[in-house]
């Protein structure tokens, strides 16, 4: 018979993978097809949460509060891209300052507008009935972020590689001036791919914040550990960022129950030997 602490470690790493792939398919979108480099994602995960919070406050709809969160951040990267962005592109150095300022001052904005106490958003009893696996009792909120991420996955996955826009998407991303020259408008095109980038991004946000709670500097962490499952997983690559936050979701739970001292600096360990062994990614090409 099974350990049930293993069980549950393991529940708990499958959990912290789907809301990992969340965060980090948006900034695979922006980083590895758009060559982008978004530094802000992580506060985008933050004020998408803060502003589900206050729509379920105002609401009590829970639905609500992710789409709206969702849709909030995705003009908030509207015009990021198109306002910030859009000036500097193809400056690696440039957009890195530029997203890494913007990031501050959301977080100082959330800081102002929210305070600096940890908030929650009250998980639906609907969504969270309890689920006996192999004997253990389980949330069964986090299994539906677990169910939530892989249909997000399935859904991008279909987009990018079974339907015309993903086939304009990724002809774009290998010659630019090819695809404008065929009379599409490709500025449109990674315009309207950084606003689902952000808006999963918020999703996130509001799925963490139910989860777990909010508070800044939580945008920092989430940053970092998404830019560790996208680089395990490879750039652009969808499957690969599920890949990557299925290993450091599962190394981040296990550590933490038997090597908590070291939980967030074994999640390096991975990316540091992937790095050395295959720079571009388990699934992903070299792009920049």
């Amino acid at each position: 018979m099974l350990d049930p602490i293993i069980i549950m470690t393991v529940l708990n790493g499958l959990t912290q993978a789907g809301l990992l792939f969340l965060i980090a398919s948006g900034l695979t979108l922006a980083f590895g097809l758009m060559q982008v480099v978004n530094l802000a994602h992580g506060a985008f995960y933050l004020l998408g949460g803060f502003l589900g919070y206050s729509i379920f406050r105002l609401t009590s709809i829970w639905w609500l509060a992710v789409i709206g969160g969702g849709l909030g951040i995705a003009l908030v990267g509207l015009f990021m891209e198109k306002v910030l962005l859009e000036k500097i592109r193809g400056n690696l150095l440039s957009e890195t300052l530029l997203t890494i300022g913007f990031s501050t001052i959301i977080a100082d904005l959330v800081l102002f507008i929210w305070g600096g106490r940890p908030l929650s958003i009250r998980i639906p009893a609907n969504l969270n009935p309890r689920v006996n696996i192999l004997g253990i009792v389980y949330p069964g909120f986090r299994l539906f972020i677990l169910v939530f991420s892989i249909v997000v996955g399935v859904g991008l996955w279909v987009i990018l590689f079974k339907t015309q826009l993903g086939a304009m998407i990724r002809a774009g991303v290998d010659d630019r001036e090819m695809v404008a020259a065929l009379g599409i408008n490709i500025s449109r095109l990674f315009t309207l791919v950084f606003m689902l980038s952000a808006f999963l991004a918020g999703v996130a946000g509001v799925l963490g914040g139910t989860y777990l709670s909010l508070q800044v500097g939580t945008d920092v962490r989430y940053l970092v550990l998404a830019l560790v499952v996208v680089i395990i997983g490879g750039m652009g690559s969808v499957g690969g960022a599920a890949i990557g936050a299925l290993i450091t979701g599962l190394i981040l739970s296990f550590s933490g129950a038997y090597f908590p001292q070291l939980a967030f600096s074994l999640t390096f360990a991975p990316m540091v030997i992937i790095l050395a062994v295959k720079p571009s990614g388990i699934l992903g090409r070299k792009i920049i």
